[in-house]
């Protein structure tokens, strides 16, 4: 009996109450909702990659995936450790884990993040109400700056696109909806305000051939997310990470850079109340 009452007290010792099952991975699995193209994808998390290597003092890995979805189910099944997620899929990682998942940080501009609706100038479309009868691209489904808040502010706007629209089609990607427009393939689309941007300034696109008619009102967006269930330790050692950064100093500019950001705040789980709620009021989550 004595034995027995030193093993357990041991045990207490060694992990904590509510601590015991915390999970301490051989290698941290990062990944990213697939919102741009791989090769984008692979040039921006790479590097995240290793910078949270040295910051944790562990092997982390950047993981690729196929589709939104795959992040979800990946942070879920834990296959996957820490996912750059859209506000929407945040939302339903959450879910998916029982409120397990664990929102981290965000950038500064996805506290009062928007979506920018794009067409052909000179086409005739020049507010929500003169895309009806025309063609229309989203990004993905589970994209929220690409699809849940733009099919929102459309809603709210009396402009039905399944109903009111010639058709609409899902691109899979902010760059590939403008590109589509750009092209003809669309009359319209609507994508994040970051990438249009990007895809300006690297002259990715041609304003004189595809521009903004419209801009949504702020909502919470994207947000570093964790499994829940990761050693305590090393949440607080990820979230210190990214506040750390600071764009005075040249290597830590580089990474914000690349997340287009001059800083990372603390995320507080209750702003994506919200988005919750225009998913259920898009008819994206019941």
């Amino acid at each position: 009996m004595r034995t027995t009452m030193l093993v357990l007290a041991m045990a207490f010792a060694l992990f904590p109450a509510g601590r015991a099952g915390a999970d301490v991975p051989d290698v941290l699995r990062v990944s990213a909702i697939p919102d741009e193209n791989p090769n984008e994808l692979m040039r921006i998390y790479t590097p995240f990659a290793e910078y949270l290597s040295k910051e944790l003092g562990m092997k982390v890995r950047f993981t690729p995936v196929v589709d939104y979805a795959a992040t979800v189910e990946g942070l879920a099944a834990k296959k996957l450790d820490l996912v750059w997620y859209g506000g929407f899929t945040s939302v339903q990682a959450v879910r998916r884990s029982n409120g397990n998942a664990k929102r981290l940080v965000l950038r500064q501009e996805d506290a009062e993040f928007t979506s920018v609706f794009v067409a052909k100038p000179g086409g005739g479309i020049k507010s929500l109400a003169d895309l009806k009868g025309k063609t229309f691209a989203f990004g993905s489904v589970s994209s929220t700056s690409g699809h849940l808040m733009p099919r929102y502010f459309l809603l709210q706007n009396g402009v039905t696109p399944e109903k009111d629209m010639k058709r609409i089609a899902y691109s899979g990607a902010h760059d590939a909806t403008a590109l589509w427009v750009e092209s003809g393939k669309v009359d319209a689309g609507a994508l994040n305000f970051l990438v249009w941007d990007k895809l300006v300034q690297r002259k990715k696109v041609d304003p004189a051939k595809v521009n903004v008619f419209w801009t949504t009102p702020p909502y919470v967006d994207y947000v570093w997310t964790a499994r829940g269930d990761l050693d305590r330790g090393i949440l607080d050692k990820i979230s210190a990470a990214f506040l750390k950064l600071d764009y005075a100093n040249p290597e830590h500019k580089r990474l914000l850079d690349l997340h287009r950001t001059r800083k990372y705040v603390r995320a507080n789980d209750a702003d994506w109340k919200g988005t919750e709620e225009a998913a259920i009021a898009a008819g994206l989550l019941k």
